[in-house]
């Protein structure tokens, strides 16, 4: 182990995070994956090869949940803390929705980076979300980057589907691709993709384009073993718990079948009652106790938890188990383990009935406190039932078998003891935090020590003594881009409007450009048009980056986007994709590939599809960018908004000292950066989609006069003395 200390970061967006009494189940989000976070957080923020661990997650102002959600730090142990940053709107927010504010995340994220002065030396994505946001981050600080899944949005799909909903309704509910293409983009992305076991390699992430074995660990999650326990000697049971199940039980010391977990449709709840309902011992042998969450009222959940508990209520109904089911609404996080020892203390088993479990937390929970387990055979606890010993794999699907093998799990005393002190031990010897923390580190120390070189030149390009070396002009600390066709120029009238602010202000701001056109063409139209040499231009669609009335070339940029591409190779992979046509010489530049794209906006889309999945087959990294009949590809580490980020790192200025304008669907990725964003009045229909982002003012002007009504709108310039005129509509 290298005795460097690390600055290590973990990412993981939605759900409600924090240090204390985590609120499993309250939601579909707040889930395991939560608790396995911040457990591993707290565990590395123990050990002596870290001088700081970061959880970073969203920061949320929501009367309807707790105030902690919107402290922006919470240390957690010694040296690791739980981050939260502001993501999209101020509300809590379920996880099919936060797609779009992405990128304004990783705006906040390096932002934080530069606040308390630190580059991590890796980075850990959880989720789909979490995957894009970190491994954007990677790819931009030149770290090593590692990816756990947690669950896939490819099996999520194919679930789905063979429920009978449509590709259509499942994008438009899930934003399932958008998932996939983040899950993709990580594991292209990851050195090492961690997994709990063996069958999520195997069933799971083989389904990706960008699949490789080589890459992946398995590492299974540990488990508190100070928390999760079977009951000592000295230890009296909860009284609150009896008294809260005594509520609904006629007979309370009756054998107990618990199932713990969020109140999602994948648990299969219903038909783990319908078993239990429908099997002529089961609800004489034992009392059934769902631990699904909490709750207040019903009606007030959103639409999916609703219908699941809806789903629950109605099947007890339909069995007619009053006084042998129990469903406590409320629980706090310091009670499960006394659910599961009081179960354990009733000669209970502990049910799994998922469709699918990618792992099973609550699996391991259950057997380190002495209970044995019943659990579907589709996912990882496989592993857990061949490591441990401690119980049977069930098939979701046959209700009927379901209640069989319940019955027989309660039967037979002499095997409930082997299984309970089986799992016991078993836990110990494979799910300790302290095995899992050691595994982790040695296999990050050896991702880290591939990339030290990569690492110690990103840290001399952050520095002030390098920029220096540089000899490039100084910019102001405020600063204004903005797209050139159908946005600064396009009426001569509202140009002139915006020069003559130029002239009265510049000193108050530097004034840049973001074009797709090459440099020649974008000094030509600018000529055209009378409008000075900018301070700064981005062209090329983000590829090149030059300063002031001479031109200076920023090659640091150009080191920088030239990370694995290979022009040739991505010609030659797209050169079988009917539809694409290389534009002319004179369009083309050093990294920028142009095509045209024949017909219709739908054939675009189409087409795109195919150039991205022909990119993961042939492991070719690059960044697809389409305009009208058009189709850019570029390096992965290139674009407008990414230029924009990387001016906003190498001046040291925060993101919201720029203020960009554009009007098409080429601009867009540059407008959902975390800065003050304009559309224009005139602006194309594809842009549509961003109204109601808070960083993103639509004018009702038109072409330089909108930059001018969007100025005006943010009171940009107002710090500085500057202000400006009002724009005519």
């Amino acid at each position: 182990m290298n005795n460097k200390k690390r600055y290590i970061a973990l990412f993981s967006l939605h759900g409600l995070v924090r240090g204390q009494n985590i609120e499993l189940g309250r939601d579909a989000d707040t889930d395991g994956q939560i608790k396995y976070v911040v457990e591993l957080a707290r565990e590395l923020g123990k050990q002596s090869h870290f001088d700081r661990v970061d959880l970073l997650t969203r920061q949320v102002f929501d009367t309807k949940v707790s105030q902690d959600y919107a402290q922006p730090t919470e240390q957690i142990s010694e040296k690791a803390y739980i981050i939260r940053l502001p993501c999209g709107p101020k509300r809590y927010l379920r996880k099919e929705v936060l797609w779009n504010y992405l990128e304004s995340y990783i705006d906040q994220s390096l932002q934080h980076f530069r606040q308390i002065g630190q580059i991590p030396d890796i980075i850990h994505g959880h989720y789909g979300d979490a995957g894009y946001v970190g491994s954007t981050l990677a790819q931009l600080l030149k770290v090593p980057f590692i990816f756990t899944g947690h669950s896939l949005g490819m099996v999520k799909n194919t679930e789905l589907l063979e429920k009978g909903l449509f590709e259509e309704q499942i994008n438009e509910k899930y934003n399932i691709n958008y998932r996939i293409e983040a899950e993709e983009k990580a594991l292209k992305t990851a050195s090492m993709v961690i997994t709990s076991t063996h069958q999520e390699i195997d069933d799971h992430y083989k389904q990706y384009q960008h699949y490789d074995p080589d890459k992946m660990a398995v590492i299974p999650p540990g488990v508190d073993l100070e928390y999760f326990h079977p009951a000592k000697e000295s230890q009296h049971h909860s009284v609150f718990l009896t008294e809260k199940l005594s509520r609904f039980l006629t007979h309370p010391k009756k054998p107990v079948i618990l199932a713990r977990s969020g109140a999602e449709q994948r648990n299969n709840f219903s038909a783990l009652i319908k078993a239990y309902g429908e099997n002529p011992q089961l609800p004489e042998l034992a009392n059934l106790i769902i631990v699904a969450g909490n709750r207040d009222d019903i009606a007030t959940l959103d639409r999916k938890t609703r219908r699941v508990l809806t789903q629950i209520l109605l099947t007890i109904d339909r069995y007619d188990l009053y006084g042998k089911v129990a469903y406590p609404k409320q629980h706090e996080s310091n009670e499960i383990p006394e659910f599961y020892r009081h179960t354990a203390a009733h000669f209970g088993v502990f049910v799994n009935p998922a469709l699918t479990e990618p792992f099973g937390t609550t699996l391991i929970e259950a057997a380190a406190s002495g209970l044995p387990i019943a659990t579907t055979h589709n996912g990882g606890s496989k592993d857990i039932i061949k490591n441990c010993q401690n119980g049977l794999l069930i098939d979701p699907l046959d209700t009927k078998a379901m209640g069989e093998a319940l019955v027989a799990a309660l039967s037979d005393k002499k095997r409930w003891q082997e299984w309970s002190q089986n799992g016991i031990e078993g836990v110990k010897r494979h799910y300790s935090w302290a095995g899992h923390v050691q595994k982790y580190l040695n296999h990050i120390e050896k991702v880290i020590a591939e990339y030290s070189g990569a690492q110690k030149q990103h840290k001399s390009l952050l520095s002030r003594e390098y920029f220096g070396t540089t000899q490039l002009p100084l910019l102001t600390q405020r600063i204004i881009i903005s797209d050139i066709d159908d946005t600064l120029i396009g009426d001569r009238k509202a140009l002139h409007e915006f020069m003559t602010y130029i002239n009265e202000n510049g000193r108050y701001f530097s004034f840049g450009i973001a074009t797709g056109r090459q440099l020649d063409y974008a000094v030509q139209a600018l000529e055209e048009w009378k409008v000075p040499r900018p301070n700064v231009l981005i062209t090329a669609v983000g590829t090149e980056i030059h300063y002031g009335p001479d031109l200076l070339k920023d090659t640091g940029w150009e080191k920088h986007i030239n990370y694995r591409w290979e022009p040739e190779r991505l010609k030659t992979a797209l050169s079988t994709i009917n539809g694409l046509e290389l534009q002319p010489k004179e369009q083309q530049s050093q990294f920028k590939i142009s095509y045209f794209v024949a017909e219709t906006s739908e054939k675009q889309k189409s087409v795109r599809s195919r150039i991205v999945k022909r990119l993961r087959e042939e492991h070719l990294l690059a960044n697809v960018i389409t305009h009208d009949k058009s189709i850019d590809i570029l390096p992965i580490r290139a674009s407008k908004g990414l230029a924009i980020r990387y001016l906003a790192r190498r001046w040291g200025l925060p993101l919201k000292n720029f203020l960009v304008a554009g009007d098409s669907g080429n601009d867009e990725e540059m407008l959902k950066n975390e800065t003050p964003a304009v559309v224009v009045g005139n602006h194309s229909p594809e842009l549509e989609k961003l109204k109601g982002r808070e960083n993103i003012y639509f004018a009702k002007a038109h072409y330089a006069n909108g930059i001018i009504e969007g100025i005006k709108h943010f009171g940009f310039l107002n710090e500085t003395g500057a202000h400006a005129p009002d724009a005519p509509t």
